[in-house]
Parts: structure tokens; sequence; C-alpha cells
């Protein structure tokens, strides 16, 4: 009875073994596509934030910063706390130069969930220039919390080089500050702090020099 129960623990274990290596190898052939299926579902924000951009490419090298970055916003002294790295890919223009990246970060702060957004990126010398910003997920008040969406509010970062913005209610008067939608602070802070996260983590990450 000993030896049966053995050599059943044996056999069990081989299997769980044989059945992780199958799992791991199509979880390494489909990785790619599952990718590359997310870049153009999203190819229409990408490109209305970097329209010089005709391409957008996954890196492998930038796939592993983003599963580390976790520990990267950590070190960042901004309230990131509820803001996650979900993906990034760079941008390359007709001629094959690369024009920019493209980071999606996700804030879970806002009143209605999740708002995530893609943030474009550019170098100019040595500043990072954040191109512009659109939204891939957000589920906000109709007429309060989704005027975020509106460009009298994103295009607040539109062309800016800071190395992080700041929610203000008083009136924006440097590039670094943005002023809050009315009754949405909430939204507005959780669209800052996602767009603070792609900006550290393209500075300090995927475009660090």
């Amino acid at each position: 009875v000993k030896m049966a129960k053995i050599k059943d623990a044996l056999i069990l274990t081989a299997i769980t073994l044989i059945a992780g290596l199958l799992l791991g190898g199509v979880y390494e052939l489909t990785k790619e596509p599952i990718a590359q299926r997310k870049i153009e579902a999203n190819a229409k924000a990408y490109q209305a934030i970097l329209p010089d951009a005709q391409e957008f490419r996954i890196d492998e090298a930038l796939s592993g910063k983003v599963a580390v970055s976790e520990t990267l916003l950590g070190q960042s002294g901004l309230p990131l706390e509820q803001v996650t790295i979900d993906n990034a890919v760079y941008a390359y223009d007709a001629s094959g130069s690369l024009t920019g990246l493209i980071v999606e970060a996700t804030s879970k702060e806002g009143y209605g969930g999740a708002v995530k957004v893609a943030v474009g990126i550019q170098e100019n010398g040595t500043e990072k220039v954040v191109a512009g910003i659109d939204f891939l997920e957000i589920n906000e008040t109709a007429g309060l919390g989704m005027k975020a969406v509106e460009p009298a509010f994103k295009d607040q970062f539109q062309n800016k080089s800071v190395e992080s913005f700041e929610l203000t209610k008083d009136g924006a008067v440097e590039d670094y500050q943005i002023n809050a939608i009315s009754g949405a602070t909430r939204t507005s802070n959780a669209v800052t702090n996602a767009v603070n996260g792609a900006l550290y983590f393209a500075r300090e990450s995927a475009l660090k020099q």
C-alpha cells in the first residue's frame, strides 16, 4: 500500500510538472500576440497622442521594466500608491526613427473606479515632454468627472515639460499646474496621479539616459 501511494505521488508530481511546462510554453507562444492585440485595440488613442507615429512596437526590455514598475513608483516621493503602470510601447515614425513612448497608467482613485490613461512622452534634448494624453478607461459621473475626457481638461497636459503635475483649484498659472474640474476633484486627482506615474516611469526607467 505504501509503495502504491509513493507511486501515485510520483505520477501526480510528473503530471503537475508536465502541465506546468505545457502552460509555460503556451504562455510564451501567446504572450506576444496578446500584447500585439492590446496595441491594436488602443492604436487610435496612441495615434491621437503622437500623430507622427506610424508604428508602435513591443520591446521585451521595456516590458521587463513595466513588470517591476511598482517598486520604481514607490521611490518617486509622489502620492502614487494607487497608480500602476500597465503597459509601455515605443513609437516610430514613417522613417523608422523613434518618435516617442506611450505609457499606459491606471489610477484606482477615480470616483467611479479605475481611470486608465495613455500618455505620450517625447524627448527634447534631455527634457521629457508630455505630448498629450487620452483615456482608455473611465467610468466617472456624467457632467462632472466625465468632463475629464474633454479638451478643456485633458489638453492641459499637452506639450508640457515638467517634473510632475500638481492639481489646483485656484487657477493654473504655471506649466506644472492643472485646473481641477469643478465638482470632480477626485477624478481630476486620479488623472493627474496617473499621468505623473507615467511621466516618472518614462523619465526614471524607460527613457533614462
